[in-house]
């Protein structure tokens, strides 16, 4: 029989339990040893990781034992006071000096990883999203996360008994999860709501969860005013067709700002000065800015101009095809009269997103490209993901080189008291005591932590194998539990308690499975991977783990190849397949593997930070050097996968070529330094390549760093900027965007004449540039004359160029030309080149790219003009 109705029963503590609700509601007891420690001593059989779900299901003649014991209620004590002055006590935000930070920060992402009792996550972007909170939260960071709560979270995977993935969609009830409604103060639900065509309403309730300092708003369409198909708008994360896609992210976007000002007006929160939008789902925040603005009479284009001004927007995909575009026409049907944000002309909002320029598909709303134009600082997550967002978007800068296009880089990182195991951070106290430990893991600041090359090589080896052992226990566990769900019964899984060695190699791969990241790539000569893992004095172990995207069959497949050679009796020993990836078993994987290894197709990994997670916990990394790695390889933390990325390379060969790269690291540099003995027993050069992993690496890849980062980067100047752009500068920058466009044909180059100072184009010579301009109705204010110059290739196309401004000399003339003049400098030996440009010019920009105008000499503005030396 099934109940016709569900209710959540909530235990009524004892008095001096009651602080356990306020511990059990704030997220911190995911990172925070301490608090998961008393919950588990509350009751050690029922304790499965998530407070909320236990204070649900202890026996009430438990909870009248734990009243009146005194030793526990003494730790209960202590444990509450540190999580109300963690919450409350000045912290590395407040301390700072000299710059005027902003007082509130709206954070938007379509997923948030914060723990596994939370699942509202996918994969790296959420999981990013939740580290982002979090070390916002240690740092004091005034953040506010806005996202979705989703009904049925992402999918479960299971396999079948071929291999092939299965998904389970569970419901999730708000009522046990760690999350409040936030509610008005007569008692009602908060509520936001967006209008939609046919007269109809898309209404969502505010769910609230506490992540440390911050409030995370989680937004759910699941409430009875909806009709049935507006229900299931937050049904699950990356569901549904286009239309049920483009509603989440109105309903995030818009819905979300609204979200943001009721709690800002229940609560006193700062309002935020700056929003960011983390990759483009949320973008349509930036139109509900806009019309908040109109509301008070504020025309478009100066309201556009104060919301770019304090919105930052966050990049992670290197490919086109991870970016979520509509059509035309259904987003038209949504908006304007009758719909959304009726005051607002509906070609401006498609001329936002609309992919206006060459290559572009100009039916297609592009997010991203809506994100990048709404948004007055834009970044990409890894140094090298900058570089190719800058040659993916270069079409929205017309004229511009990629290198100058205005997108920055933020190098992710990774939460590490979330990541790092239990065992690592007590071997740290051990060495410099807790609070230095826990200040290095989240506040960082720290080049080097110096510390652990004072820790024994036996107490690393130990610690090493420790983890590991914890990883094998995990591994059998959970491979049994797949294998009943895959139809075997218990008498035929007894080999598994032979699966995997503490002893021996182990090497972790874990992540989705997109084609690109080459799940099977280790497949691809089975019999050398057969000896790897079956050596007699060498041997490797390799746990893998996965989800691929319900509607992908291709990532399906190669799941089910993966699955199907790890199920072979020859090898099931030392190759396992775990399904249902998550955080729970991230966080017995990272810390318990020796080796990570990563094989993206370069450059299509936008940053990837499982490896990150992994050398926190003294873990190598074997990868492709693709985005983080590429920036911070070095042979002392890991080895680099050589790349057969050549333009003319097929797929196939580049497989073969990289596949076999893979397997020749693999036999003849890093199992044998894994086995090699020291003098002493122990592997000391493996020992050594792990502290300075920890050493080096460590401070480089905390979330601390990076949330410390967007601050100096970006948060603080896009406060600065939003301050400094009222209403009546909005206008007036506005105004002059407008004259400078009508203008901006009527700009030329007309000559260009360079006289060498000295006898010869030597090193050290100076070139002195005379440049004369038509600026037709602009004046010199308005525009900025510069000289570019750089090396040049055989096309003499500049290299490594740099732009200097010239100054007006003189003008205008009877037609209007202004002179502009400048020495060169020849500060480089070699082919030398240099070529004058205009720029438009304003002191409220937010770079001189901003309107993507740039006016370049023609061939025949002077002989002068071009390559000086070859």
């Amino acid at each position: 029989m099934k109940a016709i109705r569900r209710f959540t029963v909530r235990p009524v503590l004892p008095e001096p339990l009651r602080p356990l609700t306020e511990l059990a509601r704030n997220l911190r007891w995911s990172w925070h040893e301490g608090t998961r420690e008393l919950f588990a001593s509350v009751d050690p059989g029922r304790w499965d990781g998530d407070p909320v779900h236990l204070l649900g299901r202890v026996p009430p003649s438990r909870l009248d034992e734990l009243a009146v014991d005194e030793e526990f209620l003494a730790r209960l004590r202590t444990t509450a006071a540190d999580l109300r002055e963690y919450v409350t006590g000045p912290r590395w935000y407040q301390e700072q000096t000299g710059s005027e930070l902003p007082a509130g920060i709206a954070y938007f992402s379509p997923e948030f990883g914060i723990t596994a009792a939370l699942p509202q996550y996918s994969g790296g972007l959420g999981i990013l999203a939740g580290d982002h909170l979090k070390a916002a939260s240690d740092l004091g960071v005034p953040l506010i996360g806005v996202g979705l709560l989703y009904r049925h979270g992402y999918f479960r995977q299971s396999l079948s008994r071929d291999g092939w993935q299965q998904e389970h969609y569970p419901v999730l009830d708000p009522n046990e999860l760690p999350l409040t409604l936030l509610r008005e103060p007569d008692g009602s639900p908060a509520q936001v709501a967006l209008a939609l065509p046919h007269g109809r309403q898309l209404r969502a309730h505010v769910w609230q969860a506490q992540v440390g300092r911050v409030p995370l708003l989680l937004l759910d369409s699941d409430v009875e005013e909806n009709d049935l198909g507006e229900r299931d708008v937050t049904d699950r994360l990356y569901g549904g067709g286009s239309e049920h896609r483009l509603l989440q992210e109105m309903l995030l976007g818009i819905g979300g700002v609204r979200a943001v000002r009721t709690y800002c007006r229940l609560t006193g929160h700062p309002e935020p000065e700056v929003f960011h939008t983390n990759e483009g789902h949320a973008g349509f925040l930036g139109l509900e800015r806009i019309a908040e603005l109109a509301e008070e009479g504020v025309e478009f284009d100066p309201a556009l101009e104060a919301v770019r001004a304090g919105t930052v927007f966050t990049t992670h995909t290197p490919v086109p095809a991870g970016i979520d575009r509509f059509d035309r026409e259904l987003v038209a049907r949504h908006f304007g009269p009758g719909a959304e944000l009726p005051g607002i002309d509906v070609q401006r909002i498609l001329g936002l997103g609309m992919e206006t320029y060459a290559g572009g598909e100009p039916n297609l709303f592009n997010m991203a490209v809506m994100g990048l134009r709404l948004a007055g600082r834009a970044n990409g997550v890894s140094t090298l993901h900058g570089k190719v967002s800058r040659e993916m978007f270069a079409g929205l800068w017309p004229g511009f080189d990629p290198e100058e296009v205005p997108i920055t880089s933020v190098t992710n990182g990774v939460h590490a008291p979330t990541w790092v195991a239990p065992e690592v951070f007590r071997l740290g106290a051990q060495q410099i005591g807790a609070q230095r430990t826990e200040d290095a893991f989240t506040v960082g600041g720290s080049e080097r932590w110096d510390a652990v090359a004072d820790i024994p090589d036996d107490k690393i080896w130990e610690l090493r194998r420790v983890l590991r052992s914890h990883l094998v226990d995990e591994v059998r566990e959970r491979l049994r539990a797949s294998w009943r769900q895959r139809g075997a019964g218990a008498a035929e899984l007894g080999w598994i308690d032979g699966v995997l060695d503490p002893d021996v190699l182990t090497i972790g791969f874990a992540r989705r499975v997109p084609s690109y990241k080459r799940l099977t790539l280790m497949l691809r000569d089975r019999d050398r991977l057969m000896d790897l893992l079956t050596h007699p004095e060498r041997p490797v172990q390799i746990v893998v783990a996965g989800k691929a995207h319900p509607a992908d069959d291709g990532g399906k497949r190669l799941i089910q190849e993966l699955v199907r050679f790890a199920d072979a009796p020859r090898v099931r020993h030392r190759i396992v397949f775990l399904p249902d990836y998550g955080m729970a078993m991230a966080q017995k994987l990272y810390p318990g593997c020796d080796v990570w290894l990563n094989n993206p197709l370069r450059p299509l990994e936008a940053c990837g930070t499982s490896g990150m997670k992994a050398a926190l916990n003294g873990c190598l990394n074997l990868s492709v050097l693709d985005g983080w790695w590429d920036e911070w390889y070095e042979p002392d933390f890991g080895w680099a996968i050589p790349t057969a990325d050549g333009a003319a390379m097929d797929e196939d060969r580049r497989d073969a070529l990289e596949a076999a790269a893979l397997y020749d690291l693999l036999e003849q540099r890093v199992a044998p330094r894994f086995y090699e003995r020291g003098p002493g027993g122990l592997p000391d050069r493996w020992i050594e390549m792990v502290r300075r992993t920890l050493t080096s690496l460590g401070p480089r890849v905390l979330a601390g760093r990076m949330v410390r980062e967007y601050v100096a980067k970006l948060y603080a100047p896009a406060a600065h900027a939003q301050r400094g752009l009222d209403i009546g500068a909005a206008r007036e920058l506005a105004a002059w965007k407008g004259r400078i466009r009508s203008a901006w044909p009527h700009v030329a180059v007309d000559h260009v004449e360079a006289a060498a100072v000295g006898s010869t184009a030597e090193l050290g010579a100076t070139v002195a540039l005379r440049v004369r301009v038509r600026l037709g109705e602009l004046q010199p204010d308005d525009v900025e004359v510069q000289s570019v110059t750089g090396r040049v290739d055989s096309e003499d196309t500049l290299t490594d160029a740099v732009a200097t401004p010239l100054k007006p000399a003189g003008g205008p003339d009877l037609e209007g030309r202004w002179i502009y003049e400048g020495p060169l400098a020849l500060d480089r030996t070699g082919p030398f080149g240099y070529t004058v440009r205009i720029l438009p010019s304003h002191r409220l920009l937010a770079a001189p790219q901003d309107l993507g105008l740039v006016l370049l000499p023609s061939e025949l503005t002077g002989e002068g003009a071009g390559v000086l030396m070859r």
